[in-house]
């Protein structure tokens, strides 16, 4: 039971893509929403993000705060590093998403993010990225090098800057929190999403949908249909359209 002052509504929905298999594992539950998408390749990248998943798992029902959520996210890193063995590649995985708490007194989203899945919020029916993606094309992005139309297409945009696991012997997550607003819903998505469709047509299907779970298996067809050439996962959270004073 959470010990918030509402519930949300949710969805989600994931594909192996054009993979053969599915390196993402999600957490849809409560107060707890998340998507990690594993790296190193089959059973590697399957086990690093199910094990990320499961020691974020432990928030559920508490309405964590950011310290909590920092602290879950780096235990997560060690546990994930721990799955290495000698001669083998490190595997490691992204984890982005929002638990929900009571900060200072009021609601709130408190968004988490390691490596280049993202999470966004629709306020007011404007998609939002909320997340910054810890990439190498990203940073060039950032520093004037690649404008951000050519991103897309770069070929350093799956190269990882930080990450659950791998070769770093620590990691610093990204965590923010941002008040809820009567009606946001979030989308914590994998990059196979980003990468099949832009973001314009990401906002029109969240649009199209009322229901976060039909939302959120729209998203993950349509990238399907559009030729994902990597797995593709998504969650979709809905706070209510009048929150509780």
């Amino acid at each position: 039971m959470s010990a918030l002052p509402f519930a949300v509504r949710w969805g989600a929905a994931t594909s192996q893509g054009g993979r053969s298999h599915n390196e993402d594992a999600l957490l849809a539950d409560t107060d707890v929403f998340v998507v990690a998408d594993g790296m190193g390749g089959h059973d590697a990248g399957e086990v690093a993000s199910a094990t990320a998943v499961e020691v974020l798992r432990a928030l559920v029902g508490r309405a964590p705060g950011p310290d909590e959520v920092r602290a879950a996210l780096v235990e997560a890193h060690e546990r994930v590093r721990a799955l290495a063995s000698e001669g083998t590649r490190r595997p490691g995985t992204t984890a982005t998403g929002v638990a929900l708490t009571v900060h200072e007194a009021t609601v709130c989203w408190v968004v988490l993010n390691v490596g280049d899945s993202r999470t966004y919020r629709m306020a007011g029916a404007v998609l939002e990225q909320v997340t910054r993606d810890h990439s190498e094309v990203a940073e060039l992005v950032a520093d004037g090098v690649v404008r951000p139309d050519e991103a897309a297409h770069h070929p350093w945009r799956h190269v990882v800057t930080r990450a659950l696991g791998g070769g770093a012997p620590s990691v610093e997550p990204d965590v923010d929190v941002l008040a809820v607003s009567p009606g946001d819903r979030m989308l914590v998505c994998s990059d196979g999403l980003t990468d099949a469709l832009p973001d314009q047509r990401i906002e029109a299907d969240l649009k199209a949908e009322a229901d976060p779970q039909a939302a959120a298996d729209r998203l993950v067809a349509t990238a399907v249909a559009a030729g994902a050439a990597d797995n593709v996962t998504v969650v979709v959270v809905d706070a209510p359209a009048v929150l509780p004073r």
